[in-house]
């Protein structure tokens, strides 16, 4: 009796075993450089809740904050290899590394407004750079997150075309940044952005370009407070997922995600954009930075129109540029 037990009960444990093995909770890694109040980790956890809402099965999330796992380049290379980090939120200009194509949907000046925006982001507009960014780095775009409008930072103030001329200022990566700002007088460069704070303390750099939630968040206004309202670029901060990590999901968590992620990016962009001007306000109302008009706004738009034609032209995303601007 006492042997056939058990042999019943290894049996019964070597089926569980195998049923568990089937059925294994999935655990997904994400990464925040923000924390928990930070509109991109706001937008992370919508994501999660509506993921393990969407899906039947056990799905669980570890999502590192403030930076613990890196910055932003890192996390594409991570992606990328599919270890570490499989969802968070990133710059376009930062995966340009593996897709040249993709910081087109960052690219300054490319939004009128926020409604323009908005449509752009709700429709399939973008596929061409997502089908891009697939094949070349192996990330999923889920959804679309952004609404900060970036405007610069920086030691000394810079209110129209005059001062900003041979202006040292960080830029983003994505070459496009770079000519943009060049094309307006300015004398661009890129730096890692958590090299960004002691470059303009020791003067390498005399400022830089951002949205409100950023220099909140890491405290810019202590090096650069005085902000000028060039409002040349309404961020799009795609919520991605490595294709390594995704394309071995299950078929109904993968539908799930990409569920989510379209309703977390809209969550996101009502949060962020409605946020902006809240923080830009707060910090001025606490006395940390001085915000000035730009005189010159039009004469920018002019001056970097060519640059946008020219790179659109050289990545073959002339029709995707003409389709986004007639929306």
């Amino acid at each position: 009796m006492f042997n056939f037990s058990l042999k019943a009960a290894t049996a019964a444990a070597v089926l569980i075993g195998s049923m568990s093995a089937v059925q294994a909770d999935v655990t997904l890694r994400g990464a925040s450089m923000f924390d928990e109040d930070h509109a991109f980790t706001q937008t992370l956890r919508e994501f999660e809740r509506l993921v393990a809402d969407k899906y039947d099965g056990d799905v669980a999330f570890d999502l590192r904050l403030n930076g613990e796992l890196g910055v932003e380049s890192d996390y594409v290379t991570y992606l990328n290899q599919g270890v570490a980090v499989d969802y968070t939120i990133l710059a376009p200009s930062n995966m340009a590394v593996f897709s040249d194509s993709v910081p087109l949907m960052d690219m300054p000046f490319l939004f009128r407004d926020l409604d323009h925006w908005n449509a752009v982001l709700s429709s399939d507009a973008l596929q061409p750079l997502e089908d891009d960014l697939r094949e070349a780095a192996g990330i999923v775009i889920v959804g679309y997150h952004g609404g900060g409008v970036r405007n610069l930072a920086s030691a000394e103030p810079i209110t129209n075309m005059e001062e900003l001329a041979g202006h040292r200022m960080r830029v983003m990566g994505a070459p496009i940044q770079a000519q943009t700002f060049s094309a307006v007088g300015a004398a661009p460069s890129a730096i890692a952005y958590n090299e960004v704070y002691n470059a303009i303390q020791t003067g390498v750099i005399a400022g830089f370009e951002n949205e409100a939630a950023s220099i909140q968040n890491l405290k810019f206004y202590e090096v650069a407070p005085h902000i000028s309202l060039t409002q040349h670029t309404i961020t799009v901060r795609p919520i991605v997922m490595s294709a390594k990590i995704f394309d071995g999901l299950p078929t109904d968590l993968q539908t799930a995600i990409m569920e989510a992620g379209a309703e977390a990016g809209a969550f996101g962009r009502a949060l962020e954009s409605g946020q902006d001007g809240e923080k830009l306000q707060a910090m001025a109302d606490a006395g940390q930075i001085e915000v000035h008009d730009f005189a010159g706004r039009e004469a920018m738009l002019e001056l970097v129109q060519p640059v946008q034609d020219a790179y659109a032209a050289e990545l073959g995303a002339t029709e995707l540029l003409e389709r986004i601007r007639g929306m």
